[in-house]
């Protein structure tokens, strides 16, 4: 699709600037950053889920009780993983 091709190139574009500038550029994998809680990192039954989920934009954790905001939960959970890359440590290329 059209969105796929789009996606495709912008990666593409965004791999070969950071290439260029001596920047890691890593893809994270979004699925289930607006379900995980970015606290207690477990997917709680009280998460918004499916198609249905799409319309919460608030919830609270089941297991520890955060409330969240959910696209700022998911991009929490995102950042997360870019320190924990950061932790680990970026390869000299």
């Amino acid at each position: 699709s059209a969105l796929d091709a789009g996606w495709g190139m912008l990666k593409t574009m965004l791999e070969y600037k950071c290439d260029h500038a001596g920047v890691v550029f890593e893809v994270v994998n979004e699925a289930y950053s607006t379900q995980t809680c970015s606290c207690c990192r477990k997917i709680p039954n009280s998460s918004p889920k499916g198609r249905a989920g799409l319309g919460i934009r608030e919830w609270v954790c089941s297991e520890c009780g955060a409330e969240h905001l959910r696209d700022v939960n998911a991009a929490r959970n995102i950042l997360a993983v870019g320190h924990d890359r950061l932790a680990v440590g970026i390869p000299v290329l």
